[in-house]
């Protein structure tokens, strides 16, 4: 996949551009355009760009001005600190609409658009149908208590104390429902599979929320979630599109 990168900030697009080679290796950055000026020469001539990558507010304007100079076929992917232009860029070929900063699992469900859309429509469904199979797979006997290190104790937490699991700068975390944070010794995908699925669901990469600690769920941008919980988390939660109805059969069950 060939990809060009419009972003006027060099910490960000680099970010980026680590995160998309993160994903999948085989990507190629073709380009990063840091201006509506240097976008519309690029986009003007003959390129081999396959998808873009375009924040909204670059150092000369806005880039949805690029498009009032030149035709873009090709798809995009806005990305953006700004909420309000949502429906702005879903006008031209925006095919998702991620937030700043962005989170790793919807930057790699943005790819997977991407594929089902534009590469091998079968391929994408058959991965898509295995993951889901494998997430669905169910067990008969869940973890009810981790014993966890907390200061000079060792600390019993109960499962159904817990109201969310999540991930920060590699080292897994609970907040219990009176708003107490441990560190946990196992992985998510381990503790993923230790609880109960009709009571814990895995969000996404980073985050498994218990049902009970779910205080509203807010559509969002090309089908995805925003999903807020009880204690409030610092990190917004989002659920993919791709995972978004089997979490709305899991609310309703």
């Amino acid at each position: 996949m060939k990809v060009v990168i419009v972003e006027d900030e060099v910490a960000a697009s680099e970010n980026l551009a680590f995160m998309l080679k993160n994903i999948d290796n085989s990507i190629e950055i073709l380009s990063v355009l840091d201006s509506v000026k240097a976008s519309i020469a690029y986009f003007s001539k003959n390129h081999e760009a396959e998808l873009i990558f375009m924040d909204i507010h670059l150092a000369d304007g806005l880039s949805f001005e690029i498009f009032d100079s030149v035709k873009i076929e090709i798809p995009i992917v806005f990305t953006t600190a700004y909420d309000q232009y949502a429906l702005q860029a879903f006008k031209v070929n925006s095919i998702d609409y991620l937030l700043k900063p962005i989170d790793e699992d919807e930057l790699a469900e943005s790819l997977e658009q991407y594929n089902g859309q534009f590469k091998d429509k079968g391929l994408f469904t058959d991965q898509v149908e295995g993951l889901l199979n494998l997430i669905n797979t169910k067990k008969t006997t869940y973890k009810s208590m981790y014993l966890v290190h907390h200061r000079d104790q060792l600390v019993p937490v109960k499962t159904e104390n817990i109201a969310y699991l999540y991930i920060e700068t590699g080292i897994v975390k609970a907040v219990t429902i009176e708003n107490q944070t441990f560190i946990m010794e196992q992985n998510l995908e381990d503790m993923e599979n230790d609880l109960d699925p009709s009571i814990f669901f895995r969000i996404n990469r980073q985050y498994i929320v218990k049902k009970d600690a779910i205080e509203s769920i807010k559509q969002y941008f090309n089908g995805k979630l925003i999903v807020s919980v009880n204690p409030p988390s610092s990190e917004r939660i989002v659920v993919s599109r791709a995972k978004a109805p089997e979490f709305k059969n899991w609310m309703n069950q």
